[in-house]
């Protein structure tokens, strides 16, 4: 049976949010993944480091799918519902989960790893990631890079500006790594298709990636949703551009 507007929105908004795992979308959204394959480099960083350390871990989703990890593993995650299911995943493992405010400093002490990982961090606080690593350590990070998915951000919040499209930019990156110390070892990035097949999949992802259209509420939005609806079942997917980088920093020995 097809599914109404208001049954969409009502499933949507009952899906819960905790964690960063984004399986509810299969079948309703696609995401190209980025050519380098950035859990299986991880993984191989890992099972060589004596000491790592995750940033912003969310669920825990991606550490623990490294097949070996070091025998000091440690996790930060701000969101309490995001450290409850890390903690579930990963202390099984004998990662440390930490509650941390993801703002400097880290709680952690002057080269204290050897590896620091992050992927999709929504703030890179590079001075703090020097500090943690060991001379000759490495980060390691999978981000988000300009504009991403900005079609569907102007969609809902019209045009942005120049600034605006531009921020995340890898070069900036690269600028501030090389400002804190680190040098910047491999740095690529690429633009990645994503479709979204029916709005509940629109409103699952503006519930749960926060900061692509601040303050996003059914409620608020019901309006352009129901337009964009009609729009999906016309014209089929909604298509949109996923920006994502790799970047590799060293400290020097």
């Amino acid at each position: 049976m097809e599914r109404t507007f208001e049954d969409l929105v009502a499933e949507a908004e009952s899906a819960p949010m905790e964690g960063w795992d984004f399986s509810w979308l299969q079948g309703r959204a696609t995401e190209q993944r980025p050519s380098w394959g950035y859990q299986r480099m991880m993984g191989e960083r890992m099972a060589a480091a004596t000491a790592a350390l995750d940033i912003q871990t969310g669920g825990g989703e991606v550490l623990a799918g490294v097949p070996k990890l070091p025998d000091l593993a440690a996790a930060t995650e701000s969101w309490p519902p995001n450290v409850a299911k890390a903690s579930r995943l990963l202390h099984p493992r004998g990662v440390v989960v930490v509650a941390d405010e993801d703002e400097p400093p880290l709680p952690f002490a002057d080269e204290a790893f050897d590896l620091v990982v992050s992927r999709h961090p929504v703030t890179v606080w590079w001075d703090e990631i020097a500090r943690v690593l060991r001379p000759g350590g490495t980060y390691f990070s999978q981000q988000v890079g300009p504009s991403s998915v900005f079609e569907l951000v102007e969609y809902f919040l019209g045009p942005q500006t120049e600034g605006v499209r531009r921020a995340r930019h890898p070069d900036d990156a690269r600028r501030d790594a090389e400002a804190a110390g680190l040098e910047v070892v491999d740095l690529r990035s690429e633009s990645l298709r994503t479709e979204f097949l029916d709005i509940g999949a629109v409103i699952y992802f503006l519930r749960k990636v926060i900061w692509m259209v601040p303050g996003f509420t059914v409620d608020r939005y019901r309006d352009r949703l129901r337009e964009l609806h009609g729009r999906l079942e016309a014209d089929g997917p909604f298509v949109a551009h996923t920006a994502r980088f790799l970047i590799e920093a060293r400290r020097p020995a």
